[in-house]
Parts: C-alpha cells; sequence; structure tokens
C-alpha cells in the first residue's frame, strides 16, 4: 500500500511539473547583472547570453596596473522539466599589466563552469486570488503576498583551465576544479524584481568565499529596463564589495541587448569597467510540449461559491423568461 502512494504522488509531481510552464513570451535574461533568477527558460527552451567587458585596475599600494578584455558567453537549456534548467559559462580573458617588477600580456580561456538550476518553489503555482465582489477597498489592499518569494537552488562545477596564466601571487592559484553551489531568491513587487544569491564559490580552494548578489530590475515600459545590483565577495584572501548600474532593450521578443557600468568599493585595487551584451533565445520546439487543459469555469471554487453561481444563473434565467413574456405579450396586442 505504501508503495502504491508512493508511485501515484511521483506521478501527480511529475504531471504537475509537466503542465506548469515557466515560459515567457518575451526572453528572460540574467544579464546585464551578475546574479541568477530563480526561474529556469522552460523545458525544451534554448538560450544563449554573450558579454563583453573592458576592465582597468589599479593598485596604487604596489603600483600595479592592468588593462583587460573579458568576453562570456553562457548557454542555458531547460532539462526534463519547466523548472530545471542545465547551463554552462564560459569565460575569456585577455590582459596586459604592468608593475616594478615588469610588464606581462596573459590571454585564455579562463575558466568553464558546468552546472543545473531547479526551482524548488513559486509562490504563484497553483494559487488563484479571488477578487472581493463588495470591496473595491479589500481588492487593492496591500498584498502581503509579494513577499513570499520564489525559490531556486543551483550546483557547478569550475574548472580552472588558466589557473597558472592568471595567478599573480601564490595566494591567488586555484584549484583545477572547484564546486559551487547557490541559493536564489526571487520577488515581484509590481514593476520591480528583486534577486538574491547566496553562494558558496571556489569550494574547496584556497579562495573559496562566501557570496551575495542583490538585484533590483525596473521595467520601464515593454521594451526598456534598467538595473541596480550590489555584491560582496567575503574570501579568506580577498574581500571586496562591488556596485553596478546597467539597462537592457528588448528590441525583438526573443532578442535582447544590455549594457553596464560597475566599480568595486575598495581601493586596493580599485576596479572599473563597463561592458555591453546580447542575450537569444531559441525556442522552435516548444510548442510540441505544451499542454493546454480546458478550464472549468467552477475550477477553484468552494461548494458555497459553486451553490451562489448555480442561484445567480437560475435568476438570470427566470428573468430572460419574464422579459420574453412582456414582449410576447406587447406583440399579440
Amino acid at each position: 500500500m505504501f508503495q502504491k502512494k508512493t508511485v501515484l504522488s511521483l506521478i501527480l509531481l511529475l504531471y504537475c511539473a509537466l503542465i506548469f510552464a515557466q515560459y515567457t513570451d518575451e526572453i528572460n535574461s540574467n544579464r546585464p547583472g551578475k546574479s541568477m533568477s530563480s526561474f529556469s527558460v522552460g523545458k525544451t527552451i534554448f538560450q544563449t547570453e554573450l558579454g563583453l567587458n573592458y576592465i582597468d585596475e589599479k593598485n596604487d599600494e604596489n603600483d600595479f596596473k592592468a588593462n583587460a578584455w573579458s568576453s562570456d558567453l553562457e548557454l542555458r537549456y531547460g532539462f526534463l522539466f519547466e523548472q530545471l534548467e542545465l547551463n554552462a559559462q564560459l569565460n575569456y580573458y585577455n590582459e596586459t599589466y604592468n608593475f616594478p617588477g615588469g610588464d606581462g600580456h596573459e590571454a585564455a580561456l579562463r575558466r568553464v563552469t558546468l552546472g543545473a538550476k531547479y526551482m524548488i518553489f513559486d509562490p504563484v503555482m497553483n494559487y488563484e486570488e479571488k477578487p472581493n465582489l463588495y470591496s473595491w477597498k479589500a481588492n487593492h489592499k496591500f498584498n502581503w503576498r509579494q513577499f513570499i518569494p520564489a525559490v531556486g537552488i543551483y550546483g557547478g562545477l569550475h574548472f580552472n583551465l588558466a589557473k597558472d596564466k592568471f595567478a599573480r601571487t601564490g595566494l591567488w592559484k586555484e584549484n583545477d576544479m572547484a564546486a559551487k553551489g547557490m541559493l536564489i531568491t526571487q520577488n515581484q513587487f509590481g514593476k520591480y524584481t528583486f534577486i538574491t544569491n547566496f553562494i558558496l564559490d571556489q569550494f574547496p580552494s584556497p579562495r573559496n568565499s562566501f557570496d551575495y548578489i542583490l538585484t533590483l530590475t525596473r521595467g520601464f515600459n515593454m521594451r526598456f529596463s534598467g538595473m541596480l545590483e550590489i555584491q560582496g565577495i567575503s574570501g579568506e584572501n580577498y574581500k571586496d564589495n562591488f556596485i553596478r548600474l546597467g539597462a537592457a532593450y528588448l528590441f525583438q521578443k526573443n532578442m535582447q541587448l544590455d549594457a553596464s557600468i560597475g566599480t568595486n568599493l575598495q581601493h586596493a585595487p580599485k576596479i572599473i569597467y563597463g561592458g555591453i551584451g546580447f542575450s537569444w533565445r531559441f525556442e522552435g520546439q516548444y510548442s510540441d510540449f505544451m499542454l493546454r487543459i480546458p478550464k472549468d469555469k467552477n475550477e477553484g471554487k468552494s461548494k458555497m461559491d459553486k451553490k451562489f453561481q448555480k442561484e445567480k444563473d437560475k435568476q438570470k434565467e427566470k428573468k430572460k423568461k419574464r422579459l420574453d413574456a412582456v414582449e410576447s405579450g406587447e406583440k399579440t396586442n
């Protein structure tokens, strides 16, 4: 009996995962910020997000200067369930630096990160807000439910392909491979979206750190949006905080352009950077997996609601019959 219940529960869980879609009409990109949203791209959806950044770094304490071009590519794919996303992140780094000990230049595919994200909770799923037919005030009161976030989890592996090229000191050396874990929350406050990422990064290498990213995005119209982001890094060998400003423009429903600028808050080193990006979504196979379920007008209603609706329908039918009778009598006379 217990096994039958377990199998039935698993079937219902998989069925709900299939009929509940995270797909949106417009592309949903993580750019121009560095945070990751709770939602996946949607089952069978393939999405690419490409960024190019210029970085200026100075450290007056040791007379170090560096200029670099960095390119980030993220590949995202909705796999098996609407809530599950597989992704790969690639970082190419081209740096020129000089300091009293000499000059140098390094360029390489610096890191590849492979991971998966799963949304474990969505407050909107299976929830339908019923309007109050008798009170305008009740329908426009402050909604505390918006403070319940959508929650996702992420796990991935860094493959540090060029750890020796960019190791300026012994403290900066990385392991060949390191893990990354993340807890993600996302709230929608009208035109504002608030995302938090709490990250354990580069574990268990000497550069492991506990980080956070807070991202606030506002949609100004159907095409333009703006972003403010704060990031904190807290490692044994490096601690810093960053602030970023960015904007995105949706010029087609599956294509987005973005731009951003940012800086860190400490002065040793002082880092300033700016970048542009492009996001594109391919949805050619999505319609093959969409399920259309006819909605029952009484679905989700309580017994009292259904009884009230039935009485209301009866009254409408009686009123219609009376009007028909009156019109029929007028024509006879």
